[in-house]
Parts: structure tokens; C-alpha cells; sequence
């Protein structure tokens, strides 16, 4: 049984019956009867208009579809409604750009004509995360589908509402009915659906454990795999750095999705010269955030998740205070029901504590102290993971230096980590490898297949 739990309020909405071993089996063999259709370049224009009718129904329903963002994994409203205004905007990107990005790839040689031509592979299957449930989904669907390919979706099982309702909208814009499914089975299964001959990749967005199963499997399968895993993304500011900006940025990098996001800034690495006055305004601002109902619009916290998350990381700050780092706020939540858990910021954290080395998935921020950008560089790569990081910084050879030195998927200078359609996205080390989004990302699921002819 597959349950539908509202976080705020730990009501049960709705209860799905995963698919048999039969109803697997038919999906699984209608996506690869469909794929033979479906991947032909004549098709190009109907894949990219059933694209932008997507784009058109997510926009219509934002409200409606926001509001079951916010249900089913505790969203404050307003960043719900936004994430479906974002998966619109990826859709719309795919249809205006998919043929060039499909252009062949003409190359100068002795024969008469050469070139990379793009091919879809086949089946892909999706393993898509609870935090951002659309939108996750829709940056891995729309550039497989307009390529060509099919999508097989296995979504975290506390957003069935939300997998369900995809599958829903990508028929009503048309797209033939098995182009996308939903798989409503456990983890448990995902193994033989990675391993079976007619699912041709496989793309991950999801915690390191999971991450290095599915690439091991897909590895022994050898099949193509793109991995999004954690991060314990560094936020620089140095002393040029424009301060009001910065903590501006750093409150809403920290707290976005109830600090639920892989790539949300979670270290905040300060210059010893501003380090105080960051800590002030920071703390200041922190404590101005309102937690409670996702529902009502001037909501900033919501609940985490699920309760398992809520108890990891209260863990993991109570073991970090043990340790001997400070608590210098946290927040107020509602009483009564939920999976809640206070906005926190602590500093004085020694590095073997998890508020240091470990991904913190909530609004906890932690604060260090650096004399100069050697130390701030230096912090800022301790950690196995390497998914985004910011700097703040006036000064051109310090920015040179971040974007050169910082080992991270993403470096923002004078801003904040944040996915776009038009840009590769992924990481480095244990935070995964692949890019999606951008002729990058649709290229992942590709066969570049080299052409002569004479």
C-alpha cells in the first residue's frame, strides 16, 4: 500500500495499491511498443507540440496544482505555484529548441559528407525525488520525450497524488498514451526494472546511498545513468562582498522548500571582517521568517516531509551541539500535529561534528569564520559533496579564483545555486555525474551515432 500524507498535519489523503508483477510487465512492454513509433524524426513536430500544450495546462492549473504540492509534501504555497510556473518554462524551452539542439553535428573529414547524428535510445526510467515533484520530473520528461524516447516515472512514495497527476496531464497534452507512465512500486523494485533488456538508462535524483545502488546496477547493465545526488553546498561572502545582498540571498538559499534541496546553501563560509555583522543580520532575518500553515501565502517554513527526515535532523543537531557547536537561534514552530522542526543557526561547529560534514535536509544553517580566502576555498572543498556553491565577492581575482578552485557543478558569483532550463545542471564527487537540463542534459539519453558518406 502506497499512502498519500499530508506533513502539516499527518492526515492520510489517499491510499494506492502498488502494480503487480503483471501491471509492471504491461507498462514496461507498452513503453517499448511505443518507443518504435514514437523515436521517428517525422514525429518531431507532434512531440514538440504535445509540449507545448503541457506547458499551456500547467500554467492554467498552477493554483490547483501548487495546492497539491503543498498537500502532499508540505510546500509553502506560493514557492508550489512557482515550481509549476518552472516546469512550464521547461517545457516551453524543449519545444522552442529541441530541433536545434537534435541538429546534426556536421564535421569536416576526406568523405563527402560526416556528422553526429542524435538518436533516442528507448525506454527511460526516471527515479525522481519528493522535494520538488513536478519539477524534477518535468526536467528529465521533456527533454526525453521531445528527443524521442519513452519515460518510465518511479516517484518517491510520498507523492503518489502528484506521479499520478503527471501521468494525467502528459495524456490530456496528448502525447500517445504510453510515451509516459508512472510506476506506483516500491524501491524494492526498482532493481529489476533498471535490469530489464528493454529499458535502455536510467536518471537518479536522490540521496548517495540510492545513487551508488542504481550505479552499480545500471554499470553491470551497462547502461547510460545521470545522478543528482546530495549536497552540502558552501555560501562564500568575503569582505567586499555587498553584505545586504548577501544575507538577503543567504536566508532564501537556506530556507527555500523548508531547506529541503540538494543544492539549498547549507555552510555559510564568512570572512573574518564581516563575519559578525553577517551573523547579526542573518540570525535577524532568520527570525523574522514565519513557520506554519504551507496553505496560507505569507508562510516561509513548512513542515519537513516526512517524520523520518524531521528526526534525522533533529539527530543531527543535537549530536552537533554535543559536540560543541553553538546555538545561536531557533525559531518557533506550531504545536500539535506535523513534521516541523525550528529554523536553527549554530556556529563554533568542529569538523568532525554532522552539522559540518554531513547534508542537513531542513532549515539549519551553519556559520564559519575564515581569515582569508585560502581558508574559505579550502572549507568550502572539505566535504565529499560537490553539487552547487555561491561566492560573494567585489573583487575579480577572488572570483576568478572561486570559479577555478571550488569543486562543485555550479559556481554563482554574487548569487545563489539555482537550476535553469537553458544551463547544464549536476555535479561532481559524491553529489553524482551526468548533466540534465540544456543540449547537455537531452544529449544524456542519446545515441551519438557518427555518420560518413561517399
Amino acid at each position: 500500500m502506497i499512502k498519500s500524507i499530508n506533513p502539516a498535519t499527518g492526515e492520510t489523503l489517499k491510499t494506492y495499491e502498488a502494480l503487480s508483477p503483471e501491471g509492471l510487465e504491461d507498462k514496461l512492454q507498452a513503453s517499448a511498443d511505443t518507443f518504435r513509433t514514437f523515436r521517428s524524426r517525422g514525429m518531431m513536430d507532434t512531440r514538440l507540440q504535445a509540449l507545448e500544450r503541457l506547458a499551456i495546462l500547467l500554467r492554467d492549473r498552477k493554483e490547483e496544482l501548487g495546492r497539491l504540492i503543498t498537500d502532499e509534501m508540505g510546500k509553502p504555497i506560493k514557492q508550489a505555484i512557482a515550481e509549476i510556473e518552472k516546469s512550464a518554462s521547461c517545457c516551453d524551452y524543449y519545444a522552442k529548441n529541441a530541433k536545434t539542439i537534435l541538429k546534426n553535428e556536421e564535421i569536416q573529414t576526406e568523405h563527402d559528407a560526416s556528422y553526429v547524428r542524435w538518436l533516442p535510445i528507448g525506454p527511460v526510467l526516471a527515479v525522481m525525488p519528493w522535494n520538488f515533484p513536478f519539477w524534477q520530473v518535468i526536467r528529465f520528461a521533456a527533454p526525453a520525450l521531445a528527443a524521442g524516447n519513452t519515460a518510465l516515472l518511479k516517484h518517491a512514495s510520498n507523492v503518489p497524488q502528484c506521479a499520478m497527476k503527471l501521468e494525467e496531464l502528459f495524456r490530456e497534452a496528448d502525447f500517445p498514451r504510453h510515451a509516459f507512465q508512472t510506476l506506483l512500486i516500491p524501491s524494492s523494485d526498482v532493481a529489476k526494472v533498471i535490469e530489464d533488456d528493454r529499458v535502455k538508462g536510467v536518471t537518479l535524483t536522490g540521496s548517495e546511498p540510492a545513487g551508488r545502488s542504481v550505479a552499480e546496477i545500471a554499470g553491470k547493465m551497462i547502461k547510460p545513468s545521470v545522478l543528482e545526488l546530495g549536497g552540502a553546498d558552501p555560501f562564500i561572502i568575503m569582505r567586499s562582498a555587498d553584505l545586504k545582498a548577501a544575507v538577503e540571498t543567504a536566508v532564501k538559499a537556506r530556507t527555500m522548500n523548508t531547506g529541503q534541496s540538494c543544492i539549498a546553501a547549507k555552510r555559510f563560509i564568512v570572512h573574518k571582517a564581516v563575519y559578525l555583522d553577517f551573523l547579526d543580520k542573518f540570525s535577524e532575518a532568520i527570525m523574522a521568517l514565519k513557520a506554519g500553515n504551507p496553505a496560507e501565502e505569507d508562510t516561509d517554513i513548512g513542515p519537513l516531509a516526512t517524520a523520518s527526515i524531521r528526526d534525522e535532523l533533529t539527530e543531527q543537531v543535537e549530536t552537533s551541539l554535543s559536540e560543541g557547536a553553538t546555538l545561536v537561534v531557533r525559531g518557533s514552530v506550531p504545536e500539535g500535529e506535523g513534521n516541523w522542526y525550528p529554523a536553527t543557526v549554530l556556529t563554533d561547529i568542529p569538523a568532525s561534528a554532522p552539522a559540518a560534514k554531513e547534508e542537513m535536509f531542513g532549515p539549519v544553517a551553519s556559520i564559519f569564520r575564515v581569515e582569508n580566502i585560502d581558508e574559505a576555498i579550502e572549507l568550502a572543498n572539505a566535504t565529499r559533496f560537490g553539487l552547487g556553491s555561491a561566492a560573494w565577492t567585489q573583487d575579480e581575482d577572488e572570483q576568478k579564483r572561486f570559479i577555478d578552485e571550488l569543486d562543485a557543478g555550479f559556481t554563482a558569483i554574487n548569487g545563489m545555486t539555482s537550476s535553469d532550463p537553458r544551463l547544464p545542471f549536476g555535479g561532481v564527487k559524491a553529489s553524482g555525474y551526468g548533466r540534465e537540463l540544456s543540449g547537455l542534459g537531452m544529449r544524456a539519453f542519446l545515441n551519438a551515432k557518427t555518420v560518413t558518406v561517399d
